[in-house]
């Protein structure tokens, strides 16, 4: 399904009964990395995914993009909807997303998870996200695939599932390149972590014990700042951790919804 929002036609799903919980995927890939996820909740929830701005078959305009423009796609999604409220879940890009959403939007998040992501990134991080740009602006997608793979999940597992390597390349792969460069003007500028203690919802951040991009210590700098939050560190899982553990991700993120959500056990 698609809607008309922000200037922008986005691409969403919307599946299953009950209180709204709405996935934001990360960079370079699109609503198809919440699969596992979308299959746990909706028998429980209302979930809604979206591909992102320059994702997926959501329009990807050329030039720089900002959070608070893609927070703004956010806002048109769930206002053109008619959803008032819902719990957010979002993964690395998705997860800054969520941040700076909830910041501009308090009242219409009802519980916030934030997983393998950042709040902000140090000043050396600048020169990563530039090759990032230059490589695709040159070349494409191609490039990207095999290097983002190897940051997303642990060795074993690479060597042990093939047919992730094989779904969620595809998934690096078909992204536009206008839009993973777009993003990747957004991203880098991400700080927000003195500003979390503005946030009052129920939060939850999940990381991978092994990953290298927004490691441990990001997680902890985020769980740290916002107040009463829990924190759930994964093992044998990198950045895309949702991919990697799916069944213990979703015991914790289905624990931490239903208790948030006022939900019976299951």
């Amino acid at each position: 399904m698609k809607i008309k929002a922000n200037g922008i036609e986005i691409n969403y799903e919307k599946e299953g009964s009950g209180p709204v919980v709405t996935l934001s995927h990360s960079l370079a890939c699109n609503l198809h990395m919440w699969d596992d996820q979308a299959k746990a909740l909706a028998s429980r929830y209302t979930v809604l995914r979206f591909d992102t701005r320059g994702h997926g078959q959501t329009s990807a305009p050329t030039g720089a993009y900002s959070l608070d423009q893609m927070a703004e796609d956010l806002k048109g999604l769930l206002d053109g909807l008619g959803i008032a409220q819902t719990h957010f879940v979002g993964l690395s890009m998705g997860g800054m997303i969520g941040q700076t959403f909830t910041l501009k939007y308090p009242a219409m998040i009802q519980s916030l998870v934030l997983c393998d992501t950042s709040s902000r990134y140090p000043a050396a991080a600048a020169s990563v996200w530039e090759d990032r740009i230059k490589t695709v602006t040159a070349k494409g997608m191609e490039p990207m695939v095999a290097g983002t793979l190897e940051r997303w999940f642990t060795a074993p597992f690479r060597a042990r599932r093939k047919d992730v390597m094989e779904r969620i390349g595809g998934l690096i792969r078909s992204t536009p390149p206008a839009g993973y460069i777009g993003c990747c003007h957004a991203l880098p500028k991400i700080n927000v972590t003195d500003r979390l203690k503005e946030i009052v919802c129920p939060a939850l951040v999940i990381v991978g014990e092994e990953d290298p991009g927004t490691p441990v210590a990001m997680a902890r700098e985020i769980h740290a700042a916002l107040p009463g939050a829990q924190l759930a560190i994964l093992r044998s899982a990198s950045h895309l951790s949702n991919a990697e553990q799916p069944e213990e991700f979703n015991r914790v993120l289905l624990d931490f919804l239903d208790k948030a959500a006022g939900r019976s056990a299951r």
